[in-house]
């Protein structure tokens, strides 16, 4: 074979099968299905481009028609899981009789989809009755307009789990952090939020209770439970069922809210002996002495002797004026080395002069979310965290940014906390100044919050000469700091991140204007 005529179709079925894989199979599908080439045609119905179907984000609808007419009747046994918005649902799950299609990711989640959809008289009520083993819902409920949480738990949580007969594995998430109705079972019936099968359960509670709930027995084979906590504080007089839970094997809990009563924490942990997988993300404050090793070790690992894996970010809010043990850093390293976990850090930050954050975490850092990060942190790659919040007694420097930027390469949301001006700021409306500075480059953030910042940091994002952000499209931040580092909205160096912003959030109600004709789209 002359190296000069090889085509695509002369390579072997492994080598394009390779190729292929780099591509998105929904356009695979779309693009080689029935195109009068039988080596194409066979390679495209492979499994690996059909046994997973991603339909979030396409509005094209010659592709949908196309694929509800000609590709899925041809790959309706192949199909396993789908992954679907609402505006299509119906129509993809009607195109053709699935019988293998045991799993479904619905984005866009409302609670009207539940009330359409999820009853005996919906035309897709056998796929969702009877098939579904696996749901994923990305609720994007608002909170205002859902009612109250008992009404919400009752109508949408509770009715999934009784409408989906053979659902084992169910996970209620939000589009972004704490964005997500919790449920809420305190004053309903024992019976509500029951199943004899479910073994996999991610949901986002309103209190502890609601969690303690959950253990009480009405979910007698749950194997694997992920909760994110809205309130752990929050209490009620109720004595919850205390029995050991021989059947639970991985266990997470996330609060990202601060709270005191982390014995609740540890009561709950005990209760738990053939635990193999545990996950914590907990923010602690009201004590007099810092979570560290030796704490970790005595209310929690020792309770635990079958624990496989251990991934946890613990941070403990203190006043200084109240400390009783060691601050030094070291000291608390040395603490996590002693249990055995050397795969771990330690970050001391000093949010005022008497308020102290200790935060001690499991490596790699395995969440998306992370607050309070001050100016002395670990050269760490933050390879999952997308919100960030920074916060110190001390004003930051530029290459603070810079150290931000390569350790956080996901960062999507960033709030800058720091009233403090920004160190060795140089002049901030002068260009030949800015031009000293290296770029700092956030390739992904979408959303910045410096509502509670001094102004250098608003200039220090808004200018081009200092920052590059592509994909930025929320701003907040007050009015006035906004006019004077934009110099009244005429400045060059401002103009083009300016001009990417969409959706503007101001200190006062009053302050919302249009600002578009300012800076016109470049």
């Amino acid at each position: 074979m002359n190296p000069s005529n090889v085509h695509l179709l002369d390579l072997p079925n492994e080598i394009l099968l390779i190729i292929l894989r780099k591509l998105n199979n929904i356009d695979v599908l779309h693009s080689l299905l029935d195109i009068n080439n039988g080596q194409l045609n066979i390679l495209a119905q492979e499994k690996t481009f059909t046994n997973v179907l991603n339909f979030v984000n396409t509005d094209n609808i010659s592709l949908i028609d196309r694929f509800c007419i000609y590709i899925l009747p041809r790959i309706r046994h192949n199909i396993k899981y789908f992954i679907l918005e609402p505006v299509f649902m119906e129509r993809i799950l009607l195109a053709a009789v699935y019988p293998n299609l045991t799993e479904l990711k619905l984005f866009d989640f409302e609670q009207q989809i539940a009330s359409k959809y999820f009853t005996d008289e919906s035309s897709v009520r056998f796929v969702f009755q009877q098939q579904i083993t696996s749901l994923i819902l990305v609720n994007n409920d608002k909170s205002r307009r859902i009612g109250s949480l008992e009404e919400y738990t009752r109508n949408v949580y509770a009715h999934i789990l009784n409408f989906f007969k053979n659902l084992t594995h169910l996970n209620i998430i939000g589009p972004y952090i704490n964005l997500c109705p919790g449920l809420s079972l305190c004053g309903l019936p024992s019976t509500t939020f029951y199943s004899r099968i479910l073994t996999h359960l991610c949901v986002m509670v309103e209190t502890f209770d609601d969690c303690l709930y959950l253990l009480d027995g009405r979910l007698e084979q749950l194997a694997t439970f992920n909760v994110n906590v809205y309130s752990i504080d929050r209490s009620s007089i109720i004595v919850h069922n205390t029995d050991r839970l021989p059947n639970l094997k991985c266990f997470s809990i996330k609060s990202y809210f601060q709270f005191q009563q982390y014995e609740r924490i540890s009561s709950l942990l005990r209760r738990m002996p053939y635990l193999k997988h545990l996950t914590l993300y907990l923010c602690i404050e009201g004590r007099n002495r810092i979570i560290d090793g030796t704490c970790v070790q005595d209310d929690i690992l020792v309770y635990m002797p079958q624990l496989h894996s251990f991934t946890f970010f613990i941070s403990t809010y203190i006043d200084i004026r109240d400390l009783s043990l060691n601050l030094s850093r070291q000291h608390i390293q040395q603490t996590l080395i002693n249990i055995g976990q050397q795969n771990a850090a330690t970050i001391v930050n000093y949010l005022s002069i008497y308020t102290l954050e200790c935060s001690i975490f499991s490596l790699p850092f395995a969440f998306d979310y992370l607050r309070h990060l001050g100016n002395t942190f670990p050269n760490i790659i933050f390879n999952y965290v997308t919100y960030l919040l920074v916060n110190d007694k001390d004003g930051f420097k530029h290459e603070f940014f810079v150290r931000i930027a390569r350790s956080f390469p996901l960062l999507k949301y960033l709030r800058v906390f720091n009233i403090e001006p920004q160190v060795s700021a140089v002049m901030k409306l002068s260009s030949d100044h800015s031009q000293s500075y290296s770029m700092i480059e956030y390739p992904h953030l979408t959303s910045l919050d410096v509502n509670h910042g001094h102004e250098d940091y608003l200039e220090q994002f808004l200018n081009e000469a200092k920052a590059y952000m592509p994909c930025l499209t929320e701003l907040k931040v007050r009015y006035h700091h906004l006019k004077t580092v934009t110099n009244n909205f005429t400045r060059e160096e401002t103009r083009r991140n300016f001009a990417k912003v969409k959706h503007f959030f101001f200190e006062r109600l009053d302050d919302v204007q249009d600002y578009s004709h300012y800076f016109p789209s470049l």
